[in-house]
């Protein structure tokens, strides 16, 4: 009897050592990769400093209007618009449904 119960004592023990070492292991993994995650990271302090890209584009001082089966969108670049009011009035009407109105080009289509 008392080789049993030191047989389970025994797989016991070795139970607890196994799931120190799983549980160790995975912290070290999530620790290397939280270290590899911020050698990654870029401070946002560093970016504004640098003068990157710029994170907001400005308010747009004009808008631009184009008119196309009675209903009329503003752009914000001219030159868009220019391009837009000189296609063909179906052409305009496919790209106002398309990207204005968000139809699927099936039903641009029918």
């Amino acid at each position: 009897m008392t080789d049993q119960i030191a047989y389970q004592e025994y797989i016991q023990r070795r139970y607890n050592a196994f799931c120190k070492t799983v549980i160790r292991c995975a912290a070290l993994d999530k620790i290397l990769k939280l270290k590899r995650q911020w050698e990654r990271q870029v401070s946002l302090d560093y970016l504004m400093n640098e003068k990157f890209v710029q994170f907001a584009a400005s308010e747009p001082d004009e808008e631009y209007p184009f008119t196309v089966c009675g209903q009329t969108v503003l752009l914000c670049n001219a030159a868009l618009a220019d391009a837009i009011s000189v296609l063909p009035e179906q052409t305009r009407e496919e790209i106002l449904r398309y990207y204005f109105l968000r139809q699927p080009q099936r039903v641009i289509g029918v």
